[in-house]
C-alpha cells in the first residue's frame, strides 16, 4: 500500500515537470531563430543589367556586410517579371527568398489574366526602396523628331509605323507608352521583350525605333548619341537630365507614370524577420554613399515600413487599373 501510494505522488510530479518544460520549449520554439545563418536569395525578376538592379545592388552589397552572409541576386526573367515573383511566392517562408522588384507588380493584375499568385496576398511587403522621375521618350537617331511635338506629329503621319519596345505586358514602358499614345490620339506598335536589356539592345541597333526607358539605364546611351531624349513621363524634371521637358510641360497635362521599386517577402515569413530586413534597408538607404548612388541615377530614395508600404500597393494597384481601363488595356 505504502508503493502504490508513492507512484501516484511521482506521477503527479512529474506531469507537472513536464507541463513546465513543455511550455517552455514552446515558448523559445516560437522565437525566431537567428537571421540570416545562410546567404540570402534576391530574386530580381528581370535580366541582369535591368533598371531595378541599380537600386538592388548597392544595398545588396551593404547587408551582406552587415549582416555578415551573402545577398545574392537571382535573376529570373519572362511575363513582365510575374515568373521570379511565382518563385518568391512559392519559397519556404523562412527569410531566405526575397523579391525585388518594379511596379510592373502594381499594373500586372489590371494586365495579366490568371495570375499564379495574388499580389497583395500572397506576399508580404518590406519596404519600397525608391521612386523614379518617370521614363524618357527615347528615339533612334534616324528619327527626325527632336521633340515630344514633333514625334507626335510625325506618329500622325504614319499612325502604326513606329514600334516602341518594352520589357513585356505590364512593364513600366509598356503602361508609360501605351498611355502617351492614347493621351496624343497616335499608333504606335507594341514590341514585347524578355526584359529591358535585350528591348534597349534592339532601340540602339536601330531595329525597334523608340523606347519609354528609365533615365538612369539610358542616360549612357544618351550622351554617347545613341538615342535621343525627348521627354519625361513623371511630373518633375529628373536633375540627371534637366533639359528633358517632362510630357507635362509639352501639353500632356496630368501625365504622371513615375515607377517604384520595392522588396517583399513571401507572405507568412515570420514578423520579426521582416521587420528586420526593413531595419537594415532603410539604415542602408540613409547612408549618404548610397542615397548618392540613387541619386546620381535619377532615383529618389525612399524606405518605407511595411505598413506604408502596404498602403501605397492596395492605392496603386487601384490606379493601375484604372490607367489600363483608359488606355483599353484588357487582362489577357
Amino acid at each position: 500500500m505504502a508503493e502504490s501510494r508513492h507512484v501516484p505522488r511521482i506521477i503527479r510530479f512529474c506531469g507537472a515537470a513536464c507541463i513546465a518544460g513543455a511550455i517552455h520549449a514552446t515558448s523559445v520554439s516560437a522565437q525566431p531563430a537567428a537571421w540570416p545563418t545562410r546567404p540570402v536569395r534576391v530574386v530580381v525578376p528581370f535580366t541582369a543589367g535591368s533598371p531595378v538592379e541599380i537600386p538592388a545592388r548597392p544595398v545588396a552589397q551593404r547587408l551582406s556586410e552587415t549582416l555578415g552572409q551573402q545577398f545574392l541576386i537571382d535573376n529570373r526573367t519572362g511575363a513582365s517579371g510575374t515568373i521570379g515573383t511565382e518563385v518568391v511566392v512559392k519559397a519556404p517562408r523562412d527569410g531566405y527568398t526575397v523579391l525585388w522588384t518594379n511596379c510592373s507588380h502594381s499594373s500586372n493584375p489590371s494586365h495579366l489574366k490568371n495570375l499564379p499568385y495574388d499580389s497583395l496576398a500572397d506576399l508580404a511587403p518590406v519596404t519600397m526602396s525608391n521612386r523614379t522621375y518617370g521614363n524618357l521618350l527615347v528615339v533612334h537617331p534616324t528619327v527626325p523628331a527632336r521633340s515630344v511635338k514633333e514625334f507626335i506629329d510625325l506618329a500622325k503621319k504614319m499612325p502604326g509605323r513606329l514600334h516602341y519596345a518594352s520589357a513585356g505586358v505590364g512593364s513600366p514602358p509598356h503602361t508609360t507608352g501605351a498611355l502617351f499614345a492614347a493621351m496624343t490620339d497616335i499608333r504606335l506598335e507594341h514590341v514585347a521583350y524578355k526584359g529591358t536589356s535585350v528591348a534597349f539592345t534592339d532601340v540602339i541597333g536601330g531595329y525597334v525605333e523608340v523606347m519609354f526607358s528609365s533615365p538612369p539605364f539610358t542616360l549612357p546611351y544618351i550622351q554617347s548619341g545613341r538615342v535621343r531624349a525627348l521627354g519625361l513621363g513623371g511630373p518633375r524634371r529628373t536633375p540627371i537630365l534637366p533639359d528633358v521637358p517632362t510630357f507635362d510641360e509639352t501639353g500632356l497635362k496630368g501625365f504622371d507614370m513615375t515607377c517604384y521599386h520595392g522588396i517583399w517577402f513571401p507572405a507568412g515569413t515570420p514578423a520579426e524577420i521582416v521587420r528586420r530586413m526593413n531595419a537594415e534597408v532603410v539604415k542602408a538607404i540613409a547612408l549618404p554613399e548610397i542615397h548618392k548612388h540613387y541619386e546620381t541615377n535619377g532615383l529618389i530614395p525612399v524606405g518605407s515600413s511595411p505598413g506604408e508600404f502596404a498602403t501605397f500597393l492596395r492605392n496603386e494597384m487601384a490606379r493601375q487599373a484604372e490607367i489600363a481601363r483608359k488606355i483599353g488595356i484588357t487582362p489577357r
